[in-house]
């Protein structure tokens, strides 16, 4: 392997292309030795530039010949350098026509064309396209693509790629052909291709102006009654994408194809969408709840791409965020239609606050869009997903929901076709509704996640009542400074009766660094509800006092706040326990009294008793800590939860009594759903006092379960309870009934490896030892490694530093096999400034052994030198 080259792409130095290409025909012929890949371009100069040289992208490729409208190219008019294939002297209009071999079967780093199992697939976005064939592999370059696939006719019955069926055939020795044809010009990044043996599970989608949409859900033969849910959610996605956004469907097929080696979770290809099979494979006794609605959200969220990101794409990768933070946006509008507004907005923020904030906060924190990279697949971030999509969530709710819908309306004719910016997006949204947004960009360009204090001051003689703003950022690497954001900041007051108090306006929208808000005719001093809904992705801080949290968990209206104000409670009781039991006695009678009345509550529905119920969790107390303690952080959240279920153990046992049914069929509505959760919740709280009480629910539950995720829970229960032979005794159980259902085991392997009561070192050897286990197949190295090191914090962490070692020996190994999971399972060690010197140092050390390796990959040697800056 050549060693990485460590130039940075810059946003400022983007250029135009010089070349662009009209029409692509491909003729793919795939065999068991590898692939040989013809390509026909129609090119052409772009406008007035004066290159007359042509540099074609390529990696891994055997270049077998190479013509020029005919004629084929002798060796000394062209040269194939490492990452290109470069001819001097080129036409202003020509064809270019390269045929190259390719070995997909040894392509491990599942990029470009690759095998999974027995199936030929593809993964192009970023930069896969460059390892099937030579091409101007950039977004901006848009063709209309035309796609002939020849194969094996027995081991491939199947042949799918972009478009519309358009010819299909036999061809010699046994093999056959289907040609496949893409209307709508794409850049080659949504390119696909499958050929397989293959089941199909289809429906029909009638739209909104009469047309009928074939849909085909391809999977293994062994997954053939796990497809309904997928084609369900795609039926209800298509439906909502026509009422809420006005988007048709343009093609007469959508097809999503299951595929078990696959670096992401889904992607969007034009017409092809390729899924991680455990993104859309769903049954009730092998799928839990959460599954189920992981697999909605996706399907959604690959679909919407359509328009948010194929239709209108990106004109560059620093652009990533003008897709996927817009599509991730829209499928949180559907998934809140499908369920619950509250309980999604705390799932999402839940992620912001735990991930992307320490993501801000670390040595990879970077603007949405991104000033410049070393690797652009290190930037598939939760800064351009999900903070990304609170930037659209940001301007949706400052221009309501009536003008933003214009604003998109605008963008999607404005742009159909083309490949533009987040300047465009955001200039279709000036345009409908005549506000100047320039301010708001900043949120585009600057790093860091901003800090609003608020206080306040209360007049009674005048009856008034003030509030008052303050708004920085952190420095981040490379910005110091930071101008004033501009943040739409929702809020309430609250009488001391529990009663809103009637104010002007429920949404204040902050631009200045510096800013107050006066109140008139307030009886008495009122309790305020900040940044209702999580309004703006800023951390908060105004001094309520632990009865002002009782209080807003009582009475707020805002489901977030209320939610939020038990978990900052939590919080403080969690650090008080950290300093002694005796110190933390007073707020956690208190707390643990406003759990009393929250399980006795009948103004709360089952989803949202749920989500109040739930402690915050290891990685959000780590990332709220200045200096994280990890083991007292484990200890003394594990003293929370003994003591609320030792406290409130009839409560909990009675809630469970109510919530436990089996139903026959299994329910998969939402309030079913939310059952569920309820009781499980009730379970695994009840597991941190494990008496015979608990036992014996666990036991049945696991025994009598007819849906994966009462199993699961069960299961996972038992695992944490600290009770080793009856956790070993479900374990065994468990493996013996799913060990050939991959999904399965991946949810098997995780509940051990992240379990702080059940597994260390050792025991994440063993289960990398088993025969199931694959280094090779992402989704087995999130089970075990990542679960492990990202969620399983007090023995990651061990002060030996045995764990870092650990994590660095798998990046080490996984560099030269798959370098994209390489980098992303290297996001522990990124984080060593949250821990004391020893950890630090220790963490340092294998930063540098891994940066030490040779031959180091871009995407890891990126992340570890932005590390160790």
């Amino acid at each position: 392997m050549r060693e990485a080259s460590s130039n940075i792409v810059y946003l400022k130095d983007y250029a135009a292309p010089s070349y662009l290409i009209d029409k692509v025909n491909l003729d793919i012929r795939l065999f068991e030795e590898g692939a040989e890949v013809h390509s026909r371009l129609a090119m052409r100069r772009n406008g007035d530039a004066n290159d007359h040289s042509l540099h074609l992208n390529g990696e891994d490729l055997s270049l077998r010949s190479v013509s020029i409208n005919g004629r084929q190219l002798g060796e000394n008019e062209y040269r194939v350098e490492d990452d290109a294939l470069v001819i001097d002297e080129v036409p202003e209009a020509f064809e270019l026509e390269c045929v190259t071999w390719i070995l997909p079967q040894e392509n491990r780093r599942l990029e470009g064309l690759y095998k999974s199992s027995s199936m030929f697939c593809t993964q192009c976005e970023a930069e896969g396209f460059r390892r099937i064939t030579y091409y101007l592999d950039r977004p901006d370059v848009m063709a209309e693509f035309t796609t002939r696939v020849e194969a094996d006719k027995q081991r491939y019955p199947v042949l799918l790629s972009n478009g519309n069926p358009v010819a299909s055939g036999e061809a010699s020795e046994g093999r056959h052909f289907v040609t496949w044809h893409d209307p709508f010009p794409k850049p080659c990044y949504l390119f696909a291709l499958v050929a397989g043996d293959l089941h199909l599970q289809s429906d029909q989608f009638v739209t909104c102006s009469g047309r009928k949409v074939d849909l085909r859900i391809y999977v293994d033969h062994k997954n053939a009654d796990k497809c309904d849910y997928a084609l369900d959610c795609l039926k209800r996605s298509m439906k909502w994408d026509e009422e809420v956004y006005g988007r048709e469907y343009d093609l007469d097929i959508f097809m999503i194809v299951a595929v078990d080696d696959f670096n992401m979770g889904a992607m969007e290809n034009k017409g092809l969408n390729i899924f991680n099979s455990s993104c859309v494979l769903a049954k009730p006794d092998a799928a839990t709840d959460a599954a189920y609605q992981r697999i909605e959200a996706i399907v959604a969220h690959e679909y919407f791409h359509n328009w948010s990101g194929n239709r209108v794409t990106c004109r560059d990768w620093f652009q990533l965020s003008l897709k996927e933070g817009f599509t991730v946006f829209r499928d949180a509008q559907f998934s809140a239609d499908m369920s619950s507004a509250g309980v999604k907005r705390i799932d999402d923020v839940n992620l912001l606050r735990t991930a992307q904030f320490a993501e801000d906060a670390g040595p990879m924190a970077h603007p949405v869009r991104p000033a410049s990279y070393m690797e652009i697949s290190n930037f598939y971030t939760l800064t351009v997903y999900e903070k990304g999509a609170e930037v659209v969530r940001m301007l949706h709710t400052l221009l309501g929901e009536q003008v933003f819908r214009q604003g998109s309306d605008l963008y999607f004719e404005r742009h159909d076709g083309q490949a533009v910016t987040t300047d465009d997006f955001v200039a279709a949204m000036e345009a409908a509704s005549g506000r100047d947004l320039s301010q708001f960009k900043r949120w585009y360009t600057q790093a860091g996640t901003p800090v609003v204090d608020v206080y306040d001051d209360y007049d009674a003689t005048a009856g008034r009542y003030t509030l008052r703003f303050r708004q920085s950022c952190p420095a981040t690497p490379g910005q110091s400074n930071k101008e004033p954001f501009h943040i739409p900041v929702a809020l309430g007051l609250i009488g001391r009766d529990g009663g809103e108090l009637e104010i002007e306006s429920s949404m204040f929208e902050l631009r200045d660094a510096e800013a107050q808000l006066v109140f008139e005719g307030v009886s008495s001093k009122p309790v305020p509800s900040l940044l209702r809904g999580f309004s703006a992705p800023v951390r908060v801080r105004y001094q309520y006092s632990d009865e002002d949290l009782l209080f807003l968990m009582q009475h707020d209206q805002d489901d977030f706040n209320r939610w939020d104000a038990g978990q900052n409670l939590a919080l403080r009781v969690v650090r008080a326990l950290m300093k002694s039991e005796q110190d933390a006695e007073q707020v956690l009678l208190a707390f643990i009294k406003a759990y009393k009345n929250l399980l006795s509550s009948h103004d709360v529905d089952k989803a949202m008793l749920c989500k109040m119920l739930m402690l915050p969790s290891e990685s959000y107390l780590i990332e709220q800590s200045e200096q994280a303690d990890v083991e007292a952080i484990h200890h003394a959240r594990e003293a929370l939860r003994k003591r609320l279920a030792e406290a409130l153990e009839p409560e909990l046992l009675s809630l469970y009594g109510v919530n436990h049914c089996i139903q026959n069929p299994p329910d998969l509505s939402f309030a079913a759903m939310s059952q569920r959760a309820l009781k499980n919740g009730v379970l695994s709280l009840l597991a941190a006092h494990p008496g015979q009480a608990f036992l014996d629910l666990a036991i049945a539950q696991f025994e009598q379960a007819n849906t994966m995720t009462d199993s699961f829970a069960a299961l996972s229960a038992l695992v944490n309870s600290g009770m080793r032979t009856e956790a070993e005794s479900a374990l065994n159980d468990f493996y013996q009934r799913w060990r050939h259902d991959n999904q399965v085991l991946e949810q098997w392997f995780s509940v051990q490896a992240s379990s702080a009561t059940y597994a260390d070192l050792h025991t994440v050897a063993r289960l990398m030892a088993m025969p199931e286990f694959e280094l090779s197949n992402p989704n087995k190295v999130r089970s075990v490694i990542g679960a492990f090191c990202n969620q399983n914090h007090v023995r990651f962490h061990v002060d030996s530093g045995e764990g870092y070692r650990f994590l660095a020996d798998q990046v080490i190994c996984l560099d030269d096999m798959n370098p994209q999971i390489a980098s992303r399972l290297l996001t522990p060690l990124t984080r060593w400034r949250k821990f004391d010197a020893a950890r630090q140092e220790k963490m340092l050390q294998q930063l540098r052994r891994i940066h030490a390796k040779e031959n180091l990959s871009k995407d890891v040697r990126e992340v570890v030198e932005k590390s160790l800056a």
